[in-house]
């Protein structure tokens, strides 16, 4: 029976773990935290299951808004000055790669391919790991204020389309019988019906690992350091506590995983895309359907929890302190989206979180083996799709690990596309 260990206990390494255990393998399980805690970016994303996520960060012409970036600490994309130095050759691909309608649409067809039939395969795990509540399917929907709003995206809903993504368009009146709540400011949507999102992502990955445990995965509370490879195998993984024997090794750490990529002799360009969440416990209303408005750009979600409210990019690397007025700023934003949500909320109903996207420069996670060793496999750099990915991406290790066929074309999230 093959060792494996798969590094992260994330959503995309719970999956994988899930996926593994399926085709035969004997697996550990490799993480210092609590599967879904706070400390995970799987706990406060934005909920989203968005087979339509297809357009990367970086669009035409973004770059002649770098100047703004730097300038505003507390915009929707920020960059804080200090750590500019270190992260403009990440920066510089970034813009790169969104640098003509062409490369982005190159990108979309990628992400499609990854992120396809996602609701429905997170249903399907959510209801083996008994939490199939968790997972809803009631379509995502992009409001606006007008139509011209939702018209001047022409580009990237013209590639959702070129892809296979439909959407109904609904007028001033649709949206507000469906959306009574909403600030009457909005006057048009997009509604994506294929789209659903879960209703707790934190409790939803431990539920995955805990199922991955019950079907004979091992959990070990360490940090990975490094391999030990000999004549081009995996010998075993070494942690902070020592080794683990293995015969093959996942990467899913998240934006923790660039060190372990060089470890397996890869130089892969991984940053944090940091990201915020603000979330009122009880807030007696909010949307029927979860949402995005399109001038606040963060996705609006009920969950188990309370009303979130999750966005913001910020470029300032996994040390820096958070700034938590990026936080109350969706807080406020959320507040102005529903005008029925209590202005007078005590401290304690409001909750303020910051974590950490894993992006790759061109908006692709990073899937296949690594340079020193095949039995090393990358799995990580997902960015804005960690959550609805990780299925696919999970069946796409197995895959690899198994020598068999990918059921979708591996080569555009390869590590060797970055030389």
């Amino acid at each position: 029976m093959t060792r494996t260990v798969v590094i992260g206990a994330g959503i995309v390494g719970a999956c994988t773990a899930l996926a593994l255990l399926r085709e035969g393998h004997q697996v550990t399980i490799l993480e210092p935290g609590a599967p879904g805690g706070e400390q995970a970016a799987s706990y406060g994303n934005g909920c989203w299951l968005s087979p339509m996520s297809v357009i990367p960060p970086a669009t035409p012409g973004l770059w002649r808004k770098v100047p703004g970036f730097l300038a505003d600490p507390l915009g929707p994309l920020a960059i804080r000055w200090s750590y500019l130095p270190r992260v403009l050759p990440w920066l510089a691909r970034y813009l790169g790669s969104g640098w003509t309608e062409a490369r982005v649409a190159r990108t979309a067809v990628a992400l499609r391919a990854i992120l396809r039939g996602a609701p429905a395969l997170h249903a399907a795990l959510a209801e083996e790991a008994g939490v199939g509540g968790l997972i809803e399917r009631r379509g995502l929907m992009y409001v606006y204020p007008t139509r011209a709003e939702f018209e001047a995206e022409a580009m990237a809903w013209r590639i959702r389309r070129e892809v296979g993504i439909e959407w109904l368009e609904l007028s001033a009146e649709e949206l507000h019988q469906r959306e009574p709540a909403l600030d009457r400011r909005y006057g048009f949507a997009a509604l994506v019906e294929e789209g659903g999102h879960c209703r707790d992502p934190g409790a939803y990955v431990a539920a995955l690992v805990a199922l991955a445990e019950a079907q004979g995965a091992k959990r070990v509370a360490a940090r990975a350091t490094g391999f030990r490879i000999e004549a081009g195998r995996l010998r075993a993984v070494r942690t902070e506590g020592g080794e683990i024997a293995a015969d093959r090794a996942v990467i899913s750490a998240g934006a923790r995983s660039r060190a372990l990529a060089a470890a397996a002799g890869d130089r892969l360009p991984l940053e944090s895309e940091r990201g915020y969440h603000a979330m009122i416990e009880h807030p007696g209303t909010g949307p029927r359907t979860p949402l995005m408005p399109s001038d606040g750009k963060m996705s609006i979600t009920w969950t188990d929890r309370g009303l979130r409210c999750a966005g913001q990019v910020e470029i300032a690397g996994l040390d820096a302190a958070p700034n938590w007025k990026r936080a109350e700023i969706l807080r406020d934003h959320l507040l102005r989206s529903f005008p029925a949500l209590p202005r007078d909320l005590p401290a304690e109903r409001v909750k303020l979180w910051m974590g950490h996207r894993p992006s790759m420069p061109d908006g692709l996670p990073c899937i296949g083996p690594a340079r020193a060793t095949p039995d090393v496999v990358h799995a990580f750099g997902h960015g804005h799709v960690g959550l609805v990915a990780a299925p696919r991406t999970a069946r796409l290790v197995a895959q690899i690990l198994g020598g068999q066929s990918p059921e979708i074309d591996a080569k555009p999230y390869s590590p060797a596309r970055f030389g």
